[in-house]
C-alpha cells in the first residue's frame, strides 16, 4: 500500500528540464527529481536560516552601544529626503 496520496504539479516551463533529467537517468522519474529539487530547497533553507542566525548573534555580542530607535527613524528620513531631493523631487 502507497503511503504518500499522489498530488498534481504543473511544471510550465520547467517540465522538459526535469523530463530532460530522467531521460539522462540521473534520476528514475520525475517524482524522483521533484523529491530531490524538495531537498535541495530545504538544503537552501536551513543555510539560510542559519546564516541570520548567525548574524543576529552577531549583533547581540557587538559591544558597541545601543543607538535608540528614534535616531534610527530620524536618520533614516534624513537620507531618504536627500535622495529624493536629489532625484530632483521633494521630499
Amino acid at each position: 500500500m502507497r503511503s504518500s496520496k499522489p498530488v498534481t504539479v504543473t511544471l510550465g516551463e520547467m517540465r522538459e528540464r526535469v523530463e530532460a533529467r530522467v531521460r539522462s537517468g540521473a534520476y528514475t522519474s520525475v517524482s524522483e527529481v521533484v523529491r530531490a529539487g524538495l531537498r535541495a530547497l530545504d538544503r537552501e533553507e536551513a543555510a539560510l536560516d542559519a546564516v541570520l542566525r548567525q548574524k543576529v548573534q552577531e549583533a547581540l555580542n557587538d559591544p558597541s552601544p545601543p543607538i535608540p530607535a528614534d535616531r534610527v527613524f530620524e536618520e533614516l528620513r534624513a537620507y531618504h529626503a536627500d535622495r529624493l531631493r536629489a532625484a530632483g523631487r521633494d521630499a
